[in-house]
């Protein structure tokens, strides 16, 4: 009985053998339309490549020392009033977010997600058009919050959505910066 599966398994490799040679020698057919297809692609032209752009010069910003804030100093505490705070400890006098007001739905989103698709006008002003990381669109007025540093908006033209951000030093105080939304296009 085992001499008789010895001679199966061998019968069944040389099968198998003489199965794969048959179907390799089925592969060597005419490939005269391959080659045709070939010549055909090699003898198109060659599309042009573009130019690579020219390389802009650097413009040095000419520093004069007289205008601006002393690049050697902090800014952080630079012009900020500072008073005793109840422990002791000096505190920031300056523009505060008002912590206790209820977060709007656009200060869930960075600012630089967000974007400013259109404005609608009537007699009261413009309100601004923002389409939030989600694809929905939302109607703005000034006075309105968006983004993620306490940004409030104080402007919308046909052109922007203008508004006051307030930006935590790191030392206690905030600072006040403007940001802007530009109208897509």
């Amino acid at each position: 009985m085992i001499k008789h599966s010895k001679t199966q398994h061998a019968m069944r490799s040389i099968l198998g053998g003489l199965l794969a040679c048959l179907m390799l020698t089925a592969c060597g057919g005419d490939m005269s339309d391959l080659q045709q297809y070939i010549a055909e692609v090699k003898a198109r032209p060659a599309t042009p490549i573009e130019p690579i752009p020219p390389v802009k010069t650097y413009q040095p910003y000419p520093y004069d020392g007289t205008s601006g804030r002393d690049p050697f100093r902090s800014s952080s505490s630079e012009g900020r009033e500072l008073a005793q705070g109840e422990d002791g400890r000096p505190e920031s006098l300056g523009p505060r977010p008002d912590f206790s007001r209820d977060k709007e739905y656009l200060e869930n989103f960075e600012l630089d997600t967000l974007s400013m698709v259109g404005t609608f006008a009537n007699s009261d002003g413009f309100w601004g058009l923002i389409r939030d990381p989600d694809g929905r669109v939302h109607r703005v007025i000034p006075g309105e919050y968006l983004g993620k540093n306490h940004g409030q908006i104080t402007l919308i033209d046909d052109g922007q959505v203008v508004l006051s951000e307030l930006i935590n030093d790191g030392t206690g105080g905030w600072l006040q910066r403007e940001a802007a939304l530009a109208l897509e296009g």
